[in-house]
């Protein structure tokens, strides 16, 4: 019983959720932004090159027979695939940029000196009373 209680430990310690957390969000992330470039992005750079659509630009390694379908070299896709990975790349390079700054920012405000104690003042009362004798 032993090893349930140390994986359970293990599970909810808070890295380990948040993790999780931005494993399934970067997923959805990913989605939104496969989405954006397909549907959104890659149609008009197609429409300036002529009505080139990305993601059926491919060069056909062997052609189909009536039994087997065609071979073929999909490097469109990869070059969307490309595109996606650039611009999530991009975005998190931004959101890690910001949480760097608010960062230095919280670093950089320095504490408030603490009063000296009494100790401290007592002690700084007496030399200044023994140099001016």
């Amino acid at each position: 019983m032993g090893m349930m209680k140390e994986f359970r430990e293990f599970a909810m310690r808070g890295n380990v959720v948040d993790l999780a957390v931005g494993i399934v969000i970067g997923g959805a992330f990913g989605k939104i932004v496969s989405s954006f470039v397909g549907d959104v992005l890659m149609p008009p750079i197609g429409l300036l090159l002529g009505g080139v659509d990305f993601s059926d630009l491919a060069v056909t390694l062997k052609d189909a027979t009536a039994t087997t379908p065609a071979v073929l070299w999909s490097y469109g896709k990869f070059i969307q695939t490309i595109v996606d990975f650039t611009i999530i790349a991009f975005a998190i390079f931004l959101l890690v940029k910001g949480m760097n700054s608010m960062r230095k920012k919280e670093e950089a405000a320095p504490e408030a000196p603490k009063p000296p104690s009494n100790e401290e003042v007592l002690l700084t009362q007496i030399r200044d009373l023994l140099k001016a004798r």
